[in-house]
């Protein structure tokens, strides 16, 4: 659970900065270094592809990664129950 959330939002944030350039680099905080969980999760999108990391904790979208992330359903999409006709 907590993995997804770390792998959303940083998705998120890189996402941000590839439309603004994509070849541009983000620095990760001392934080997220920090973090096992983290780290953990950069080096699952990174052997995915979908992240170049050019020294440790310094990484960007790839256009692989970009694509598969526009490709991919919204995390907190909410699908309307079906609770049968609506009488009006």
């Amino acid at each position: 659970m907590h993995l997804e959330k770390i792998r959303e939002g940083l998705l998120v944030s890189l996402a941000a900065t590839y439309e603004q350039d994509p070849t541009r680099y983000v620095v990760l905080s001392k934080q997220t270094l920090d973090s096992a969980l983290a780290r953990e999760v950069v080096a699952e999108l990174r052997n995915e592809g979908s992240v170049e990391e050019q020294v440790r904790g310094v990484i960007r979208l790839t256009d692989r990664g970009y694509s598969s992330y526009k490709n991919k359903p919204l995390p907190y999409t909410f699908r309307t129950p079906n609770f049968g006709p609506v009488v009006a």
